[in-house]
């Protein structure tokens, strides 16, 4: 690989001696972009793109000519005569070679490689830069001259690069670094099972097709030894095939869920192999035997994330290895929560050569959080690496933005491309041309983010929030740091409009934890509402406003979704509307003592057993304000401190059966003067399961007015999940928001 020199915004060679003049002052120029005779279209793009940008930089517009036998000076473009004759033409894939020869400049590439060669040269010795999907910056010069003798020559470190951010979306982006796109190159993508065999078509007339999962036919994954499971996946395969004949890949892969085969013929692969990853590799070879000339892609993700014990994969069979249980708080090769990651990479590369890694950088749960990865991208990428992983998807947060999503999706290209580059280097030299004068602040908030982070010695889930880390590094003091550090670097540029518009993009980040930690906060500092000398409490004067205008920067950010499952800006404004409406509902028990006879679920932690007595409900995501119990019940006992009458008591559970929560099957109340002798209510039998997100409610009425110190509470989870949910590695779990005491 060719080291480059770094020299203000664009790279000289070290091997320059001397100079020559392509264009002089006013544009002029007799240098011409010479073709091959039967030019491809990825050498007449790049001809194209050379001539464009040539002429905005100097005014010339270089004619574009297929190549003759008279001698022409200028630009030699692809497989040209001139290049055969002076270049080497063992070019990798994707590679390129840049040559000076008698003033000639000869740019030639294997595949899409003269387009890349293209791009590196416009970079290079014409100083232009593509930092986002907007139009690229290209500086003006009266004249243009090139040191003699260039000779440079790349290749990608990794045949598959691609770094999954909003930038995908733009063509020239992914050309410019050499970037690629799974549509781009799959027939087929990610979880294929039942896009090969859906279940609509197939679950009624021929549940035998579907795995087995505690004796009964599920649609959750398919039965892999049934062979009309595999003509039915090779017909479909043929006729896609026949469809899309380029495409490079087919995955057949299993869906994003749990669920495989436990029918004899699936049992007896699996045990050969020391697990599922047995009969789902029996199940791939096949395939890949019926399409030799195709490339099958298949999953090694949660259930089959090891290695078989003696299947290998077939030659034309690549395996995408998963990284999604580690944390991000280190990098890959020292983070401890990746040791699975690590030991199932060198399983598989004990038994093929043709591993892609399937990486993640970026919270999906809140795309907006702050989330200091940056630092984790070159130890992971070189990782792989070292580790014969020949293709990598870095995926970010797709077409919608994310937290920093500009400096992650331009660092993550230059070492998807090449790891050994330094990535100080990469990031000072991106924000301090992105953010102009306002670099200086840019780069002293990421200093005090990561800072913070180490200093907490926070776990970076990529699916976290920001509530958890309101005493670490997502503080009310430290956001309140982070956000003066862009009122000054907004000072410092208030006059580039452009700059501004960037920044703006930092500070939803910093809005967004505002907004979310208010929720937390509720009647405390830093929440929702504030007290009123009648003792009432009213929304905040400035929140409504406030939330209008962090949902409209959103839109102008290119926001359309906050997570990963669909939450839109619009909705969520929507939402903050009806907590609004709904305002403070009081609690005879707030600030009361609580205590549990079983323990919470410690991921979500809320304020722990205070949640249950803080005055503060529950919206719609239950990682927040919801204390949940995980195949416990819920016993709370809470006290008082006085004794005081009471009219009802109710509480607030939580449906969400995508994350396995459950209404209880049972509410009991009880009260006692002493906390010793308790009388119970009576018990609420729960209601019928739904599918639906929503909050149930459980109520006891007092009649008349009792007087009482302590309430005990019970709520008993539900014995099974419902067939429609059932999971062998789950349990149900509790999720409930407050005791209301009335």
């Amino acid at each position: 690989m060719i080291r480059w020199l770094l020299i203000g915004c664009f790279f000289v060679s070290p091997r320059a001696h001397g100079q020559f003049q392509l264009v002089a002052d006013g544009g002029i120029s007799s240098c011409h972009i010479m073709l091959p005779a039967r030019a491809s279209r990825v050498e007449t793009k790049a001809a194209a793109v050379l001539q464009d940008y040539i002429m905005r930089a100097t005014g010339a517009r270089l004619p574009v000519e297929t190549e003759t036998s008279k001698e022409t000076n200028g630009f030699f473009i692809g497989d040209t005569r001139e290049a055969a004759a002076a270049l080497n033409r063992s070019i990798p894939a994707d590679g390129f070679r840049i040559r000076e020869m008698g003033k000639n400049i000869l740019i030639d590439g294997n595949g899409r490689g003269t387009l890349y060669g293209v791009y590196r040269f416009i970079e290079r010795w014409l100083g232009a830069r593509k930092w986002d999907a907007g139009p690229a910056f290209v500086p003006k010069r009266k004249n243009w001259a090139l040191p003699a003798q260039i000779d440079e020559q790349e290749q990608p470190a990794f045949a598959y690069r691609e770094s999954y951010f909003p930038y995908s979306a733009d063509q020239e982006y992914l050309d410019w670094y050499g970037l690629q796109r799974f549509e781009d190159l799959w027939g087929l993508w990610g979880h294929s099972f039942f896009k090969l065999v859906p279940p609509r078509t197939w679950f009624a007339v021929h549940p035998e097709y579907f795995s087995l999962v505690d004796g009964r036919r599920q649609p959750l994954q398919l039965c892999l030894s049934n062979p009309d499971v595999l003509k039915i996946t090779i017909t479909w395969l043929k006729d896609a095939i026949q469809k899309n004949p380029d495409a490079k890949y087919w995955s057949v892969a299993q869906n994003d869920d749990i669920g495989h085969c436990e029918c004899d013929q699936c049992r007896k692969l699996d045990a050969t192999d020391g697990g599922p990853q047995g009969s789902l590799l029996y199940f791939v070879n096949k395939v890949a035997a019926a399409f030799p000339e195709k490339t099958i892609t298949t999953l090694a993700y949660e259930y089959t994330a090891s290695a078989p014990a003696v299947t290998r994969p077939a030659a034309n069979v690549v395996i995408l290895l998963s990284s999604i249980d580690a944390l991000r708080s280190a990098p890959l090769a020292a983070e401890s929560s990746a040791a699975a990651f690590r030991h199932h990479l060198d399983q598989w590369k004990e038994r093929t050569p043709h591993i892609f890694a399937w990486d993640y950088c970026t919270q999906f749960t809140n795309y907006l959080t702050p989330f200091p990865v940056e630092q984790q991208f070159r130890p992971n990428l070189q990782l792989f690496a070292a580790r014969g992983v020949s293709g990598v998807l870095e995926q970010g947060s797709g077409d919608t933005y994310s937290d920093m999503a500009e400096l992650n999706s331009y660092l993550l290209a230059r070492l998807l491309w090449n790891p050994s580059l330094n990535a100080d280097s990469l990031e000072n030299d991106f924000v301090s041309q992105y953010y102009g004068k306002a670099a200086p602040f840019v780069q002293e908030y990421l200093h005090a983010l990561r800072s913070a982070v180490a200093g907490t010695h926070t776990s970076l889930d990529i699916y976290g929030n920001p509530v958890n880390d309101h005493n670490g590094y997502l503080s009310p003091e430290r956001i309140n740091a982070y956000s003066g550090l862009m009122d000054r670097a907004e000072t410092a540029v208030q006059h580039d409009p452009l700059v501004l518009q960037r920044l703006r993009r930092i500070r939803l980040s910093q809005e967004f934890v505002v907004l979310q930690q208010s929720r937390f906060y509720g009647t405390e500092q830093h929440g929702i509402f504030e007290r009123h000398a009648d003792g009432t409490y009213q929304v905040k004067a400035r929140w409504p406003a406030r939330v209008s205008r962090f949902v409209q920067d959103c839109k102008d950010a290119g926001v359309h979704w906050l997570a990963e499952d669909a939450i839109a800006p619009a909705a969520y404004e929507q939402e903050w509307q009806r907590i609004f409406r709904a305002g403070v509902r009081n609690n005879l028990a707030v600030g009361a003592a609580v205590s549990l006879q079983y323990p919470f679920v410690p991921e979500y932690p809320a304020k722990k057993e205070a949640t249950l007595a803080d005055q503060t409900p529950g919206y719609e995501d239950f990682s927040y304000n919801w204390l949940c119990f995980y195949g416990v019940p819920m016993v709370a006992t809470i006290d008082l401190h006085t004794v005081q009458p009471v009219s009802s008591v109710s509480l607030r559970f939580l449906e969400d059966a995508r994350h396995w929560i459950f209404g209880p099957a049972s509410v009991q109340a009880e009260v006692s003067m002493d906390g010793i002798h308790y009388t119970s209510l009576e018990i609420l039998p729960g209601k019928h399961l739904e599918e639906d997100f929503s909050v149930r409610d459980a109520g006891f009425t007092f009649h008349p007015h009792q007087s009482i110190r302590y309430l005990r509470v019970t709520a008993i989870p539900i014995s099974v999940l419902p067939s429609w949910r059932y999971s062998k590695t789950k349990k149900p779990m509790l999720a409930c928001d407050e005791v209301w005491v009335e």
